[in-house]
């Protein structure tokens, strides 16, 4: 049976960190707060990225960082998920990304990095896609059970249907899509804003999704999988309580990853919920929160390679 969690991350430390003109018309959750310089902007991020990583590796977790490279300039490098993952039966597989200037994240360098201590045989590269304007943003878009073969995904200019049929044709995976709006009933761009799943519980904005079929499918399957559903507000979603996600350590102990803000919107109830399940692991990355628009589940592509 397959993990459904890694204990190996692969990170990209940032080198011009900023907001990204490119993605803010999709993406609710940047803020272009020009009373710092693009410069102060980029040191605190660059300053939370190795906070972040020294409390993981703290915590036994095995981080592979890659630096970025100062050219291109990429300003949302530090979201690596989005355009790679990497699994467990050796296939690497890169997506299409909506953003021009964020198809410059992916890299050779970045990959070989991994490929020091893991091996691929099989590379699928979707990125072809971008040439029809199709895109699928990685573990962005998809919400992967992987023990059970499912990818979980809501459709939205950023996560397209046909993209995902050919993600899961390739990994012999079946979809459940959904819709799920924001509270302005706006699509929510990326899935793993209101989703995340560990082992056995999952985090989800239940209220996002309005179409009361595709809710009772959801809440069908995850009862079938044995997870428990711990449910979100949207203002929790706001701030950034989907975008978690469960790691283990070298020892086998299990974590939930989130960031400080997200920790702060969990209810007394919820923490103790979650804890039943698994530790929580929560760092402050309130800069790259406000002007990448995303959070600890972003920053962090989970390794499933076979190790050398």
């Amino acid at each position: 049976m397959k993990n459904q969690i890694t204990d190996t991350i692969l990170m990209v430390r940032p080198q011009n960190f900023g907001f990204n003109e490119l993605t803010a018309s999709s993406n609710a959750f940047q803020v272009n707060d020009t009373s710092i310089s693009t410069k102060e902007i980029s040191a605190k991020a660059v300053a939370e990225f190795d906070g972040f990583v020294e409390k993981l590796r703290a915590n036994g977790i095995r981080i592979i960082v890659a630096q970025d490279s100062d050219q291109p300039v990429k300003s949302d490098a530090v979201f690596p998920n989005n355009w790679v993952s990497f699994h467990e039966n050796g296939t690497v597989i890169l997506y299409p990304m909506f953003a021009k200037n964020r198809r410059l994240e992916r890299s050779e360098a970045v990959l070989n990095r991994v490929f020091e201590t893991h091996q691929s045989t099989k590379r699928i590269d979707l990125s072809v896609f971008e040439a029809r304007n199709i895109y699928l943003e990685g573990t962005g878009s998809l919400i992967l059970d992987r023990p059970n073969n499912i990818a979980y995904a809501c459709v939205s200019p950023r996560t397209e249907p046909e993209a995902m049929d050919l993600f899961c044709k390739s990994l012999d995976c079946k979809e459940v899509l959904f819709e799920a709006v924001d509270e302005q009933g706006q699509l929510i761009y990326h899935t793993n804003v209101m989703m995340g799943l560990g082992v056995d519980f999952v985090v989800i904005c239940m209220e996002s999704i309005k179409n009361e079929a595709e809710r009772a499918l959801l809440e069908s399957t995850f009862e079938r999988t044995g997870k428990t559903i711990i449910d979100l507000s949207f203002a929790q979603i706001n701030a950034f309580a989907g975008n978690m996600l469960q790691v283990k350590n070298e020892a086998g102990k299990r974590f939930l990853v989130m960031s400080e803000q997200a920790f702060l919107s969990l209810t007394a109830a919820q923490v103790k919920q979650i804890e039943q399940f698994t530790n929580i692991l929560h760092a402050p990355i309130y800069t790259i929160e406000k002007y990448g628009g995303g959070s600890a589940r972003c920053m962090m592509a989970e390794v499933f390679l076979p190790k050398k």
